[in-house]
């Protein structure tokens, strides 16, 4: 399997925000930001990124973020990174395994119990430096992101704090879901041509985005994979959530579900399931109106000022509590 090459981050690329250098954009935010490799303990070299609070008091807590499919932690991910680090808190993410500027075939994850203790190994390796022993902490993700912080849950459940799932994809609805027999005939040729690119799928990014010109930012990234679904990834997928979905039951982390009533990438009533479901004791679902999958940065200002509010009263009443 050809590998990705792993492009350098440099002073001149572009941002979300434009060619502004990160430290001197981190700067004016009034945060301190860096990113690293790590090497994971199966010996992939994944990306990371930091975003601190630029005081000299402890943070708040720690987040742990993780990213959807397609996606990775530099581009339009880190602005609710950055904003958390500025009301406190200390963030950390990484791009998994095949996205961003880890290491892996682009947008191919072979198997998603593999990311999973990638993910869970570097967010314990940063909890057990000394400068935040003892802070509580909490992960965070977004569509396949939060899905995969329910498996990081289920393999260390007491490891965190609570949960922010936004837009998860914890179980794929019978209306997205491919019909039978596509499933089982893409589990058959997945198991001779797993890396072929060639699911179809409708354009996902402009039905999740809701502000045209937000189109445009997301469309920039230079590590967004642009390439239809490969085969081994969706079979994948479509396995995990199957389980997550026999499972919601089985979770009992504090959580935090975010959902748009009009998103079509993931289905709402699934984050409603989730909520009922689950056996956690402290747990808060928010369904926007009328909001669609993107729901940190496709939205409206005024819509992602209010969902970062809910974000940051929520972890406010739980940090407030340690």
């Amino acid at each position: 399997m050809q590998e990705q090459e792993i492009p350098p981050t440099s002073s001149d690329e572009i941002h979300y925000w434009g060619d502004l250098p990160e430290q001197e954009y981190y700067k004016q935010q009034g945060i301190r930001a860096g990113h690293s490799f790590y090497t994971s303990p199966r010996g992939l070299k994944l990306f990371t990124r930091s975003w601190l609070p630029n005081t000299s008091k402890p943070p708040r807590a720690l987040l742990c973020m993780v990213h959807g499919y397609g996606n990775d932690c530099s581009w339009t991910f880190q602005s609710t990174a950055i904003f958390l680090a500025q009301n406190g808190f200390a963030c950390f993410s990484l791009d998994m395994e095949g996205h961003g500027r880890s290491q892996g075939l682009k947008a191919y994850v072979p198997n998603i119990d593999l990311v999973v203790h990638d993910c869970l190994s570097y967010f314990n390796a940063i909890k057990r430096d000394q400068q935040f022993t003892g802070l509580p902490s909490f992960l965070y993700g977004e569509s396949m992101g939060g899905a995969m912080c329910l498996l990081i849950h289920f393999q260390s459940p007491t490891a965190f704090d609570g949960a922010i799932l936004v837009a998860p994809m914890c179980r794929i609805a019978d209306e997205i879901k491919p019909r039978w027999p596509i499933p089982e005939v893409l589990t058959i040729v997945a198991k001779f041509l797993p890396t072929l690119p060639i699911v179809p799928t409708g354009d996902l990014l402009r039905e999740s985005v809701k502000v045209k010109e937000k189109v445009k930012v997301a469309e920039m990234n230079p590590m967004r994979y642009r390439g239809k679904p490969r085969l081994g990834t969706v079979v994948e997928l479509i396995r995990t959530t199957d389980c997550l979905g026999n499972r919601l039951r089985d979770v009992r982390v504090p959580f935090l579900v975010l959902h748009g009533s009009a998103d079509v990438v993931t289905d709402p009533n699934v984050s409603r399931a989730l909520y009922e479901e689950a056996a956690s004791e402290d747990k808060t679902i928010k369904i926007y109106d009328g909001m669609l999958h993107s729901l940190l940065f496709g939205e409206t200002d005024e819509n992602i000022a209010m969902i970062r509010r809910d974000i940051v009263v929520w972890l406010s009443d739980r940090c407030s509590t340690k």
